[in-house]
């Protein structure tokens, strides 16, 4: 149980729970709940495919295309950042939210590479490469799927934790997450540069 428990807890903050919370609640502002809660479904399938694709096969995908993980940092920093500049600069213009509109938030940028960043494809692989038994494999895969589900049911509550909140804390926060994550993308970026260069 401490094991399950454990592994739960670090793909659970890797995944940054509450930080992917507030990109949701930003960046659907506009949408309805039944929206809301249909993205919600849609971003938690799509980190449930992504995630156990990476835990029994990442290894071999990132060792046949040539990939690192370095690689993907850099990529996925580059992704948020085209995301920071969106929450800083606004798009108050953009009114109306339709289904075709929210439905491509799912796997870019909610899924990856806000839920599934770096930090968690590393532990994801690693993990996977690790399993040395039955029961180190049902541990592995039981806590990943905790994880996932946690997330989803916060986001499909999303719009009850926004009540609390309020619009003007959510403009608010809008802003300042914009700027975290613009922070946070260069941060992965430069991270995986340096490790790539092995300064």
């Amino acid at each position: 149980m401490d094991i399950f428990i454990s592994t739960f807890l670090k793909i659970f903050f890797l995944m940054t729970p509450f930080f992917v919370l507030t990109m949701f609640l930003t960046m659907t502002k506009d949408a309805t709940i039944a929206q809301r809660k249909a993205l919600a479904i849609k971003v938690t399938i799509s980190v449930t495919i992504v995630s156990f694709i990476l835990l029994f096969f990442g290894k071999h995908i990132f060792s046949i295309f040539g990939i690192t993980v370095d690689a993907f940092r850099i990529g996925a920093g580059a992704l948020l950042f085209l995301t920071a500049i969106d929450l800083v600069r606004g798009k108050e213009h953009e009114s109306n939210v339709d289904d075709k509109d929210i439905s491509q938030l799912a796997v870019v940028p909610l899924s990856m590479p806000m839920i599934i960043g770096p930090g968690t494809t590393g532990i994801l692989v690693v993990m996977g490469a690790t399993f040395t038994d039955s029961s180190s494999f049902i541990i592995g895969t039981m806590a990943l799927m905790s994880a996932v589900l946690v997330i989803g049911l916060m986001l499909y509550t999303a719009s009850f934790i926004e009540k609390i909140i309020g619009n003007e804390a959510l403009i608010v926060v809008s802003k300042i997450t914009g700027l975290i994550l613009a922070a946070l993308s260069a941060q992965i970026v430069f991270t995986g540069i340096k490790n790539f260069l092995a300064l």
